[in-house]
């Protein structure tokens, strides 16, 4: 539930373009302490987002965590979604933005927590929002940030890490904050986690098929693809296009080996047909 004021006569307009909070959730994947969930909890009601998602937590002690959530955040806790598998917990969002600390070749911070709020404003209006923040001493792997839409980086001085619930914050922060004037239009129904799943994994089988991707490692140029993919979130009618040119390709593939073989199996013995 959004606790920003009602809009006033003057600011329905400004209103229109701020990011719905209420599509708006708080991942948290693999949390090692209790506390850190209660002040992450905490942290999300604040700035007026109602939903937070808990991703295969090594404790989950309710006791431990409400001491640090206190006040009306102990509703947000005791709503909370716990699940085991990221990839579940992922599955109903139309757009996922990842948080890293650390930033390389392998894992480029595409956007700020303020450009990423801006993004929101219009993604936020049809779509289901996830916040993915990773476990406290490693923050998110490669290949949990391969579920992200876009990768966020907040900038900080020599000292990068950021306790779990301050990075909570400050990304819930510019996203409360975040308004357009004049409002942008809101964009179509994209595609959620498990309709993209489907997407590349039906992918990266039709080009291993191929040849295109190294069967041996097709991990590493499906990453590439992951990303280009993700420049433009897909809509969900764009993924069933992709798949129906997997299709195609497939089956045109197909065709070709049984051509193959066809030619390559022995003529048959007329005499063997009496």
């Amino acid at each position: 539930m959004s606790c920003l004021p009602p809009p006033g006569p003057g600011d329905r307009k400004k209103a229109v373009g701020r990011v719905n909070l209420e599509n708006v959730a708080v991942v948290l994947a693999q949390p090692q302490i209790p506390e850190n969930i209660g002040s992450a909890a905490r942290a999300a009601h604040n700035m007026g987002i109602g939903r937070l998602v808990v991703v295969d937590p090594k404790n989950c002690d309710l006791s431990r965590i409400v001491k640090t959530a206190t006040g009306t955040s102990i509703d947000l806790v005791e709503r909370m979604e716990v699940y085991e598998d990221l990839k579940e917990a992922l599955g109903p969002f139309q757009y996922v933005a990842g948080t890293t600390a650390r930033i390389g070749s392998l894992r480029p911070a595409l956007t700020t927590p303020r450009r990423l709020a801006m993004d929101l404003i219009s993604i936020s209006r049809e779509n289901l929002v996830a916040l993915l923040f990773g476990p406290e001493d490693r923050g998110l792997s490669n290949e949990q940030l391969r579920y992200c839409h876009t990768i966020t980086h907040i900038p900080t001085a020599d000292f990068r890490s950021l306790n779990l619930a301050q990075a909570v914050m400050i990304l819930c922060y510019e996203i409360f904050l975040a308004s357009a004037d004049p409002p942008q239009p809101p964009s179509p129904r994209l595609a959620n986690k498990f309709e993209l799943e489907g997407m590349y994994e039906h992918l990266k089988t039709v080009l291993t098929r191929i040849g295109f991707l190294d069967p041996q490692n097709p991990e590493h140029w499906m990453l590439n693809i992951r990303r280009f993919l993700s420049r433009v979130p897909l809509r969900a009618r764009e993924v069933r296009v992709i798949r129906g040119i997997c299709r195609q390709m497939d089956w045109y593939a197909r065709q070709l080996e049984k051509k193959k073989r066809d030619q390559a199996s022995p003529p048959s013995d007329p005499a063997m047909r009496t």
